[in-house]
């Protein structure tokens, strides 16, 4: 049961295999009241650095008369107030037309810069360049009730100035993210490999054999065959494309999937060390069967655990604490129960996707209408519209805002520790995929299972897991030189592929490597003990 839910939340948690930082363009409105001794003011806005970049320091920006307008949304020519708004940092409401529209019309009538008020969670505006003139004035969201509070304490005459202090090019939370990744591939395929020897025996009494048996059918049971491999990729394929064009209702979906597998997965994790407790051990009958209170207990805080992080899943501040512990324990558990069969099934895996993660990362902007990667669409919990999870208006057409801006809960998420908007603007988070820890998982666990094998000293195990964490330095060099999300597994496959093909070549090992003699020597060893048990038995029976 627990391998079943393990199963259908990876099936999610593969959908996201690209490592982002979330390169910040948070942006700050520096207000100042024109009254006397009603003081300044600073709030956050979100603008695309593409369409027209922010002044790095307050120094350097200019000064402009705020007005706000939020009675209108600057969709029409006849909007514009007879007034006229030349030489203005235009405040107008968020609908009806795209945000390149509204600038469109705002610069030709001599505006300074265009704020768009938003009733929702305020993001990056986008749109489809093509389509119009490049907007050469700045253009940035706010929050609606930023503005009321602005003309609540400092009254109705505004300056104000839009700036973007620079964000650092490194980050610590790099660091961490690494050491998280590293550390759970390091555990999780140590777990499999002790999960698996240390429980299977080759005894030929009785009691062992039935173990033995036991466990060989949970094993065919979690094993990704080279088939089930191209329709697993196949259904994440299908997945990532659904979520892109309906990715408001799905997200649910996800969550709820996510809720499930995690405290699972959480329960899994900690049932070992909570057996090895001497205490509460007495159990109590349940429909026929037994069941240990201290086993009780820990169900009912897997599920508190999981539970509340759906509650709170939004607050920024500290439950993405919360979110990592279930995401690590996520990996951790899928990478112990699912088991790759032989060399040639995790090539074929890691090959595909990593051709499925350049796919939807580099190439699908050709095929959107927005130009835009639907991986980093998806990432950032947007969809087919540019914005689909927060009611953007692109192309003429209309969605319907939501209340929250859900995001997948299929990364690991660690919030940058240095920067200057941060307590104006929130947190921005780095990212990395689930899939980025278990696709390569699954490599260095069936290499840790090998060694175990075959008796060779962990070198293969030890040589994958380095060739693991020099990927993922890759990954992020070239992350912070092209400062744009990466597709992690472009770094990651050819690193681990080739360190276990160049090692087991030069060990003279690849067949048995490549075709898991290992397995098949296994399987042998069960079927000889099981002769032997009914030599044994067959005298008495008569």
């Amino acid at each position: 049961m627990g391998w079943v839910s393990g199963w259908r939340g990876a099936a999610v948690g593969l959908l996201l295999l690209g490592v982002c930082q979330v390169w910040a363009e948070e942006g700050i409105l520096h207000a100042v009241s024109n009254d006397s001794n009603l003081g300044v003011k600073q709030y956050c806005v979100m603008y695309d650095s593409k369409w027209m970049p922010f002044p790095k320091s307050l120094d350097n920006a200019t000064e402009f008369q705020l007005k706000i307008l939020t009675s209108t949304k600057l969709c029409n020519w006849t909007d514009v107030p007879a007034e006229g708004i030349k030489d203005k940092l235009l405040v107008v409401m968020r609908g009806n037309c795209t945000f390149i529209r509204k600038a469109q019309i705002a610069q030709r009538n001599f505006a300074k810069a265009l704020l768009v008020a938003t009733v929702d969670r305020i993001f990056s505006p986008s749109g489809n360049l093509s389509d119009f003139e490049k907007p050469n004035i700045p253009v940035a969201l706010i929050s609606y009730d930023d503005v009321l509070s602005m003309q609540k304490m400092l009254g109705d005459h505004i300056s104000g100035t839009l700036y973007s202090p620079p964000v650092p090019t490194f980050d610590y939370s790099i660091l961490i993210i690494f050491l998280i990744a590293v550390g759970t591939v390091a555990f999780g395929s140590y777990w499999s490999g002790m999960a698996e020897y240390g429980s299977t025996s080759y005894s030929p009494s009785d009691s062992r054999l039935q173990t033995h048996e036991e466990n060989k059918t949970k094993e065919s049971a979690a094993t990704l065959t080279p088939v089930t491999v191209v329709i697993f990729v196949i259904v994440c394929s299908a997945m990532i494309v659904l979520l892109y064009f309906f990715y408001k209702w799905l997200v649910y979906l996800v969550i709820g999937i996510f809720a499930l597998a995690a405290a699972v997965s959480l329960y899994n994790c900690l049932v070992a060390l909570v057996k090895r407790i001497p205490y509460w051990k007495c159990k109590f009958p349940c429909d026929k069967i037994s069941i240990e209170i201290r086993l009780l207990f820990l169900a009912v805080f897997c599920t508190a655990v999981s539970a509340t992080w759906v509650a709170f899943r939004n607050e920024d501040r500290w439950v993405w604490i919360l979110h990592d512990c279930l995401g690590v324990a996520f990996c951790l558990n899928f990478m112990k129960t699912l088991k790759m069969p032989h060399f040639k099934s995790c090539v074929i895996l890691l090959v595909l996707l990593l051709i499925y993660d350049v796919f939807f990362v580099f190439i699908s902007p050709y095929f959107t209408k927005n130009h835009e990667s639907i991986m980093v669409e998806v990432a950032a919990g947007s969809g087919s519209t540019g914005e689909k999870s927060t009611g953007n208006y692109l192309m003429g057409l209309t969605v319907e805002p939501v209340a929250h801006n859900e995001k997948l809960p299929v990364v690991i998420r660690v919030p940058r520790l240095v920067t200057s908007v941060a307590t104006i603007c929130g947190m921005p988070f780095s990212l990395l995929g689930f899939g980025d820890i278990i696709v390569p998982g699954l490599l260095v666990a069936y290499c840790r299972r090998f060694d175990l094998q075959t008796n060779t000293s962990n070198i293969y195990f030890i040589l994958c897991t380095i060739a693991y964490a020099v990927g993922m330095v890759l990954t992020f060099i070239a992350l912070i030189l092209t400062s744009m999300a990466q597709p992690a597994l472009l770094y990651l496959v050819p690193c681990t592929l080739i360190t276990c093909a160049v090692t087991a070549w030069s060990r003279r090992e690849m067949k048995m490597f490549w075709a898991g003699n290992g397995y098949e020597m296994m399987n042998r060893v069960g079927t000889t003990s099981e002769e032997t048990v009914e030599t044994l038995t067959e005298p008495a029976s008569e």
